[in-house]
Formats: C-alpha cells, structure tokens, sequence
C-alpha cells in the first residue's frame, strides 16, 4: 500500500453524501464499484474488512481513498493486481471530482480473460468513475475557532462584525462582558480579527485558535 500527499489550502472541501454501487463487466469479469464516506484509516480499514468478509468469494478488492479537508491524506491497493493497475486508477477518479472524505472500492470477480495492464487500468478507473459520477456530494466549509469578548454598549458593533463575516455563533456566555465563541471561515480569519478590532474601536479582545470549553 502506497501513499501520496497534497497540500491545497482552500475553504471549501467536497466529500460523499450517500453511498452508491456499480457494476461493469469487461470480457467475462464482473467489477462492482462502491463509494463511502470515511474520515479515518480506522474508518476505512474496518469498512474494507468488512466488505472482504462479505464478498469473500472474490477475486480482488482494489480500493482507494481520500481523507481531511484538504485529501492530504490518501493510500491505494492493488490488491494482487498487477502494480499501478488498480488502485492509482481508482485514486485518480477520486481526484478528479475533488471529493476528499471518500473510499472507493472496486471487487472484481474473476471471467475466464485476463485483460493485460491497459485494460485493467480501464476497467478499474471506469467502475471507479462510475459511482463518483453517481455520488451525492456535499460541499463543508473549513473554519477555523474565534473567542470575541466585549461590553455590553458595544454589542452593535460587535454583532454587525460577526454577521458581516457570516461567523457561526457556537457559543455565548454573558456576565461583566459577553464572550462569543465563533467559527470563521478560514481565509477570512485574519480579516475578521482586523475588522473587529477596529469596529470596536480597540475595545473588544479577539483570541484566535481559542476553541469552545
């Protein structure tokens, strides 16, 4: 089992919303392509093992997968097949959608032909393509934590800043001062932190990373 990196910063990420399956058959050979949502090697470790248990019957289980927000994680198996037949073809059509969170796995039964590496890489990339196509995909905005804390005659303000960014409020508390802990859109961070600052003329306190207790 190989693995590769990438590292695209961005603040959206798209990742299976539902599970599918299909099926193509290519001189004799059956290949059943499923897509699932993972968001651990666990995850996807325990997935695949139980499909094996289920299909144990089958000839291979050629799988590849995408993990965190940005698919700086993923891994691909041959599964027997011949090197680079299987699972890099797989890995690419998951790549291709930009869908990260996903494990495609492709189970071939065995025909009677062998189809020589070329015809492999196809029929494995094709079945894969199948159930990324068909996939329900949602898209998650990566954001990173933020704590404001202010005065109570400097709610206006303050408010208007957080709806501004469109800031999701996780949580409040309310005393002397008001604290919100808020998630904000990741490239907007820094821009937030500026922004509140200066609507509040100095006032209020901004601590970035500061993650709900």
């Amino acid at each position: 089992m190989r693995s590769s990196h990438q590292e695209v910063m961005k603040d959206e990420y798209r990742e299976p919303e539902s599970e599918e399956t299909a099926d193509l058959k290519v001189k004799g050979s059956r290949f059943i392509g499923r897509i699932m949502r993972v968001l651990s090697q666990d995850e996807a470790d325990e997935k695949l093992r139980a499909l094996r248990k289920a299909e144990y019957d089958a000839t291979h289980h050629c799988s590849a997968w995408r993990i965190g927000p940005e698919g700086a994680l993923t891994r691909f198996n041959d599964d027997g097949e011949p090197n680079g037949s299987a699972g890099m073809p797989i890995l690419r059509r998951i790549e291709a959608a930009d869908l990260t969170n996903a494990m495609v796995v492709v189970t071939r039964y065995y025909g009677g032909t062998k189809l020589g590496t070329g015809g492999l890489v196809r029929a494995y990339g094709d079945t894969a393509g199948l159930v990324v196509d068909a996939v329900r995909v949602r898209t998650c905005v990566i954001r990173l934590p933020v704590a404001v804390t202010f005065d109570y005659d400097d709610t206006s303000p303050a408010m208007h800043t957080v709806n501004q960014f469109d800031a999701v409020i996780a949580r409040s508390e309310y005393g002397d001062r008001t604290t919100l802990y808020l998630e904000v859109r990741r490239s907007e961070a820094e821009a937030f932190e500026a922004a509140f600052v200066e609507a509040l003329s100095g006032r209020g306190e901004v601590v970035a990373g500061q993650v709900d207790p």
